[in-house]
Order: structure tokens, then sequence, then C-alpha cells
């Protein structure tokens, strides 16, 4: 019985360190985050909130994001919301966004595509509008959010399923990682809870 109650108490703490780590990676702005890795907590510059259509964007950090790049998600939101699609969507862009550029506007592209640019890093093929269009947050974020709509079945795909299904990145999961954060992020710029199913 013993040994028993001592694998029991292991198993508890091997999973209580593990949910800690997950935690603290997942949220770069917690003092767990620190100990963990080493860094300093991520510290936002002292700014006013700003307003982005409807939305109030706080100075951060949010899920690790700094009010520089929440303007950026909330561009997307505005996108999304303009045409009639909700938070869980919403979510999908901008954990989209997270994942191909860092919610940052690029002007320069990667290895996968040299001319990719934006928040989403769409290619200049023609399917994604001018360069212009693909540097402006919102027209770009209208893009990917309409590309999503035309797939049959779009509603029922996972988060990351919906994503890969318009960017077609090489590692159809590539995505995942970003999900928990944008939902934190829509949450705090919409004060509208996100339906993870």
């Amino acid at each position: 019985m013993r040994r028993i109650v001592t694998r029991l108490v292991v198993v508890v703490v091997i999973v209580a360190i593990a949910a800690g780590a997950v935690f603290a990676l997942t949220h770069r702005d917690s003092w767990l985050w620190s100990a963990i890795t080493g860094r300093a907590a991520l510290t936002c510059p002292a700014v006013a909130p700003t307003m982005v259509g409807t939305l109030t964007v706080p100075a951060g950090p949010i899920a690790g994001y700094c009010q520089d790049r929440l303007i950026n998600a909330a561009h997307v939101v505005n996108a999304a919301r303009a045409l009639g699609i909700g938070p869980h969507t919403q979510a999908i862009g901008v954990m989209t966004a997270m994942g191909e550029s860092g919610l940052r506007n690029l002007d320069h592209g990667d290895a996968a595509g040299a001319d990719s640019r934006g928040l989403f890093q769409q290619r200049a093929n023609g399917a994604w509008g001018t360069l212009t269009d693909r540097m402006t947050p919102s027209i770009a974020a209208h893009n990917f959010f309409a590309a999503l709509v035309k797939i049959p079945d779009w509603k029922t795909l996972t988060p990351t399923e919906a994503a890969h299904s318009v960017q077609i990145n090489a590692d159809a999961n590539f995505y995942t990682l970003y999900w928990s954060d944008a939902v934190a992020v829509v949450t705090a710029l919409t004060g509208t809870g996100v339906p993870t199913g």
C-alpha cells in the first residue's frame, strides 16, 4: 500500500510540474515564465489605451503581446466582425497571424516565401491582393477570412485545420501552439468569451 501511495504522490508531483511548465510557456508575462526560462517577464511600454474601431487596446501584456502587436490583433478581430464572424473564428484569425508573423506587420518574407508580406505572410500570387493590401492589416485579415469561409465545412474544422486550410503551412499542426494565446487576446480585446468547441 505504501508503494502505491508513493507512486501516486510522484505522479501528482510530475503532473503539477508539467502543468506549471505549460502555463509558464503559454503566459510569457508570468513570474513562472521568468523562473523556468531565466528570462524576465515581458514588460510593455507604459502607453495609454488606444481605440481600434470600437475596441480598446491596452498597453499589455496580454498573452505576451504589447500594444503595438495587440493593435494588429484588433484589426483582425474587426475584419472578422465586419464579415459577421464570431469570436471563435476571430481567434482563429489572431492565432494564424501570431503563427505567421508574431502579430507584426512584416515587410519581408522568409524561406518559405520570399515574397510573403504582412500579418498573414500572404504571397504575391494574386490571391491576396496588391502589396498595399497585404501590408494593410484590416485588408489582409479580411482576405484571410474571405478565403476561410469559402472552404467547405470550415466551421467543423479545428482551429489549426482551419488556419492550415487557408495558409497551407508545411506543418498542418503549426498553429496549435498559438491557440490559447489567441483566445486570451480576443477575450481581452472584446470582453467576450471565445467558444473553444
